[in-house]
């Protein structure tokens, strides 16, 4: 099959008109987004790691009103409870009180909303796929989302994550490359910033190794990138740092005009925003906090809950240098045309360059 036909089955099956997915971005899923894609012909996304129940059936509804209503909700899969250091974390504490207000020492107690409360609220809404990231979702839950009729998109950073997706019943796997702005989809913290496959070398290979669809992420942000990807086997894209300054994303003007002038070397994979690997703008506070003599991160969620006052009085001061900038390697190629605009401009460069 060839990469216009898998695009075209990919779309057919999960009622699309184009094979361009919208990452979900936790912290960046306006509703507008998704339904401004949704309504050109690609998929939408919540990235709903820090939502409560009830915010999640609002962002539902309020997509399902302006959209076809073809989306997908993703959760972070939890790691084991981190192991707390009193000490280290005292250090992170006393780094960051130079960058923002002094860090209570509570800080580091937040938590992430209830997983299994999430997850009924996934399956209550009935969306076109649920996606899974830094792991697998347990078989009893993969059972329900099927027998329910919704599909699972597993998002995997390696060629060994995506056959465990497919062996544990992925329907489609989505290999996201070490460019990917955000955090990195390892299964393993540990090896996050370890295993770095870039996305044109991991696509063939997962594609040779499963029998899914693969979706490919990472640095694709124009026609040049989605055309790349369905040559080497993908039978769609998944874009997020691309659509970020589009106005639909509403995300925090410094952020989407500091995403505008970032060139892939001024990206930077670090754990010094939550303690888990992402790719951000090379902020003043990122070159710092990974210097050598900045302490070591928490653990996730802890760091993110210690960064969460520095964070927040950067966003009040309009400080993109202290801000959780989140952006992939090709964040320069993004415009700020309506998200409906990109989305179908994207899908023509590629039509024309694969020859369709």
């Amino acid at each position: 099959m060839n990469s216009t036909a898998r695009a075209e089955a990919f779309c057919r099956r999960f009622g699309l008109t184009l094979p361009i997915l919208l990452a979900p971005m936790a912290g960046a899923s306006a509703p507008t987004l998704s339904a401004a894609v949704g309504r050109a012909g690609g998929m939408g996304a919540l990235g709903a790691l820090l939502m409560q129940p009830q915010e999640i059936r609002d962002w539902v509804r309020d997509v399902r009103a302006e959209s076809p209503g073809i989306f997908q909700l993703n959760l972070w899969i939890p790691d084991p409870a981190p192991k707390r250091d009193a000490e280290r974390e005292g250090k992170v504490r006393a780094f960051l009180s130079a960058w923002g207000p002094e860090v209570p020492t509570s800080a580091g107690d937040a938590v992430p909303p209830d997983f299994s409360a999430q997850c009924e609220a996934l399956l209550e809404a009935r969306p076109t796929a649920i996606s899974s990231v830094m792991g697998l979702f347990p078989p009893d839950y993969v059972k329900r989302v099927k027998a329910a009729g919704i599909a699972w998109f597993a998002v995997v950073s390696t060629v060994d994550e995506a056959k465990q997706a497919e062996a544990a019943g992925a329907d489609v796997i989505i290999a996201q490359g070490m460019e990917a702005g955000g955090h990195r989809a390892a299964f393993h913290a540990e090896t996050a910033e370890r295993d770095l496959v870039g996305l044109f070398s991991l696509i063939p290979a997962v594609v040779d190794a499963v029998k899914v669809p693969v979706v490919a992420t990472g640095g694709i942000a124009d026609g040049r990138g989605v055309a790349a990807a369905l040559t080497l086997g993908a039978s769609a894209v998944q874009i997020g740092t691309a659509f970020l300054r589009c106005p639909e994303a509403k995300i925090h003007p410094a952020w989407a005009d500091a995403i505008g002038r970032t060139l892939p070397e001024q990206t930077q994979l670090s754990r010094v925003f939550s303690g888990r690997a992402g790719r951000s703008v090379a902020t003043a506070y990122v070159r710092a906090a990974t210097g050598g003599n900045a302490p070591q991160p928490a653990p996730y969620p802890v760091q993110r809950g210690l960064t969460a006052p520095m964070r927040g009085e950067a966003g009040r001061q309009n400080d993109i240098e202290r801000m959780q900038a989140w952006a992939g390697q090709s964040a320069a190629l993004s415009t700020t045309a309506p998200a409906g605009e990109v989305t179908r401009r994207i899908w023509t460069e590629a039509r024309g360059l694969l020859g369709t």
